[in-house]
């Protein structure tokens, strides 16, 4: 049996295999790739439903930078629950969690998305007949921007962004691939929140359970705005931790979340540091996954 189909047998059902997901309704090149790429991890129905629906981007999504915080972000107004502490993941304890409803693109197939215009904005919007002065408009150039701010990486960071999911998929593995604690013949896995996209509403749930994934580096990728998929995938290039938690409300919800060990070099003004009271260097600031982001890692393929 493959060690990945072990993991998933003896994590807690509950939170862990509906966090993996569940394999592709059909089978299109792109979940060929995918179970290719990461055997033995079902396609999470979120990226499932993406690339045989989607539907067209009308929210902003946010992009954090760790280490050099604007002030819109330093002001906004997040999600309660976005951030957390790693001990506030205790089986039995309560967190304070909502999620807005998702509206995320379609995920398009390899071969279009390649012949698709991306880092032209003039031919992005005449392709797909966007006003310039729209807010379509302002979010495909803030998504250009974040795509191309390479100079704003602190050392040992990586970043890359994709417009299709075999292109995500590559682009993570690459990342952890070239981390130095990269392992020979490692296996690659990657997980997703199992969250509605209607959101979650602001309430009190339970942690009904709690699994740690494997790895101690793991690259995060996350949806921008865009009339298609570009997907903004990030390695801080510290150590991570990654889990899955099964919160339990009206309904059981499955979450991915990252916990970053080091945030030495963090922005004092990160919001993160306001949400939860520390400073950076302190513990470890973590966050689940929103709707349709993914989470990758790597594990001995002998483990």
């Amino acid at each position: 049996m493959h060690p990945l189909a072990v993991l998933l047998i003896f994590v807690t059902a509950s939170a862990a295999s509906a966090v993996y997901g569940h394999p592709a309704a059909t089978d299109t090149p792109a979940a060929r790739f995918w179970e290719k790429a990461l055997p033995g991890t079902p396609m999470p129905e979120a990226i499932a439903d993406l690339v045989q629906e989607g539907g067209p981007p009308n929210t902003p999504t946010l992009r954090i930078n760790y280490h050099h915080v604007s002030a819109s972000l330093a002001k906004a107004v997040l999600p309660a629950g976005i951030f957390f502490q790693e001990s506030q993941m205790r089986v039995g304890s309560t967190m304070t969690v909502s999620f807005p409803p998702a509206s995320v693109p379609p995920i398009l197939p390899r071969d279009v998305a390649d012949k698709v215009p991306f880092r032209n904005l003039a031919d992005v919007l005449a392709t797909f007949h966007i006003p310039p002065s729209s807010a379509k408009a302002t979010m495909a150039r803030d998504t250009l921007n974040q795509c191309t701010a390479a100079s704003s990486l602190a050392a040992g960071e990586q970043m890359a962004c994709a417009t299709s999911l075999e292109a995500t998929v590559g682009g993570a593995t690459r990342m952890l691939v070239g981390s130095t604690h990269h392992q020979q013949g490692a296996v690659y896995w990657a997980a997703s929140s199992a969250l509605p996209r209607a959101g979650l509403p602001l309430r009190p749930y339970a942690v009904a359970a709690v699994t740690q994934l494997a790895g101690d580096r793991h690259v995060g990728c996350h949806s921008l705005p865009y009339p298609y998929a570009v997907y903004y995938c990030h390695m801080t290039g510290k150590p991570t931790k990654a889990y899955a938690v099964a919160l339990r409300g009206a309904a059981e919800v499955s979450m991915a979340a990252i916990c970053h060990v080091d945030t030495s070099d963090w922005d004092l003004a990160h919001p993160a540091f306001k949400m939860l009271h520390t400073r950076p260097g302190g513990a470890p600031v973590c966050h689940f996954m929103s709707y349709a982001s993914l989470v990758f890692g790597e594990k001995a393929a002998n483990a």
